[in-house]
């Protein structure tokens, strides 16, 4: 099978099914593996496809944001793994920020460092933070529908007054070219604050994030440690290039 036929079925069942496995794609077009690998590759350089482990997906609409109700059904085993695994590095007498977003919600049950000070923009958040008598400060700002994420100049202000040990930021996309990003260009600005802020930086990802960039760039790959739940060999070596990253295993 010549090239061009190869690449117009690997996207032919992209279209069909979103996300394809690697040996799907070899039986469908007998091919080797090698030869896959090299056609995705090629692909994803072309803005056709994105890697993920174990095969390919469709890449998403630049400005596309799903509601915290659609996140909270969407890879919940593998955010809670992540979640767990990032509180750890919460220490007794921080004073930490911790992002809005599903996966960074997940994180509070399971913090138990001692003395420690929270600061956050997530409206959905506080009912955990209370329940674990955390001290919270929430940001001022508008309040936006979709996420229930503080944005805005309001968000901004307020996160001006403080400095942190540690933050942990969720994103919608992790592209080795591209960074850290999301969909709506004021909660970048927001998250791009905390990053700077903060004397240690963590991303929280699951996998379906990785090799994705979407409308609005918050900070390159340096700021911040990433935190996911798998990744192909290839991938991280070319992720560990450009900064510390920890995979969390089921």
């Amino acid at each position: 099978m010549l090239t061009e036929e190869r690449h117009r079925l690997i996207l032919d069942l992209l279209a069909e099914k979103k996300v394809v496995k690697l040996q799907e794609l070899v039986e469908a077009t007998s091919s080797s593996e090698s030869t896959i690998r090299r056609d995705l590759s090629q692909l994803e350089k072309e803005k056709k496809l994105r890697r993920v482990h174990g095969g390919a997906a469709l890449l998403h609409q630049k400005r596309e944001e799903l509601s915290v109700l659609e996140k909270s059904t969407k890879n919940m085993e593998e955010k809670r793994l992540i979640a767990q695994y990032a509180a750890q590095f919460v220490q007794d007498g921080d004073c930490i920020y911790i992002d809005a977003g599903t996966t960074t919600l997940e994180m509070i049950p399971h913090i138990h460092a001692k003395d420690i000070v929270v600061v956050t923009n997530g409206v959905t958040h506080l009912e955990a933070l209370l329940e674990k008598d955390i001290p919270t400060y929430l940001l001022g700002g508008l309040i936006k529908k979709k996420t229930k994420a503080l944005i805005g100049r309001g968000a901004l202000h307020s996160l001006e007054h403080y400095s942190f040990d540690k933050c942990f930021i969720g994103v919608n996309g992790i592209h080795h070219d591209f960074g850290y990003t999301t969909p709506d260009p004021e909660e970048a600005m927001v998250k791009s604050l905390a990053l700077k802020l903060s004397r240690q930086a963590y991303v929280l990802a699951d996998h379906s994030k990785m090799n994705e960039s979407t409308f609005a760039k918050i900070a390159d790959l340096e700021a911040a440690t990433i935190i996911t739940d798998e990744l192909d060999d290839e991938l991280l070596a070319l992720y560990e290039a450009k900064t510390a990253i920890e995979v969390v295993k089921k």
